[in-house]
C-alpha cells in the first residue's frame, strides 16, 4: 500500500474516534444539567412547604398532651418479634414531644375596617 492511503485512513479513523467521544461527552453533558436542574426544582419545592411538626417518636404535634408533652398514640408491635401470631399493641414510649413547635395564632383587629364602624 502507498502511504498516503495510510495516512488518509488514520485521519479518517481518529476523525470518527473524536466525533464519537465529543458527541458521547455532550449527551453526558446535557443529561447531568437536566438532572441538576430537577434536583434544584425538587429543593426548592421542598424548601417553600411548611415543617412538619413531627417528634423524634415519628408522631405529630397533635398526639401528644399539652400538659406532660407524653405521646399518647399506641404504637403496633408486629407477632413476627415477639413470636406469636397476632400483633399487639403498647403505649408509645416518647417521653416528651421533641419537634418543631407550630407558630401560635393570634387574632388581630382589622384596622381598615374600622373607620367604616
Amino acid at each position: 500500500m502507498e502511504p498516503l492511503s495510510l495516512v488518509v485512513g488514520a485521519l479518517i479513523a481518529a476523525g470518527g474516534y473524536a466525533v464519537g467521544r465529543f458527541s458521547s461527552r455532550r449527551q453526558i453533558r446535557n443529561i447531568q444539567q437536566v438532572q441538576r436542574h430537577a434536583d434544584r426544582e425538587h429543593t426548592l419545592e421542598r424548601g417553600r412547604s411548611e415543617p412538619k411538626p413531627l417528634c423524634g417518636c415519628g408522631h405529630h404535634y397533635v398526639f401528644h398532651d399539652r400538659e406532660t408533652k407524653k405521646c399518647q398514640t399506641q404504637v403496633v408491635i408486629p407477632g413476627r418479634w415477639t413470636g406469636s401470631q397476632n400483633s399487639t399493641y403498647r403505649q408509645c414510649m416518647c417521653q416528651g414531644y421533641r419537634g418543631p413547635l407550630p407558630l401560635e395564632e393570634y387574632y388581630a383587629t382589622d384596622y381598615l375596617n374600622e373607620s367604616e364602624s
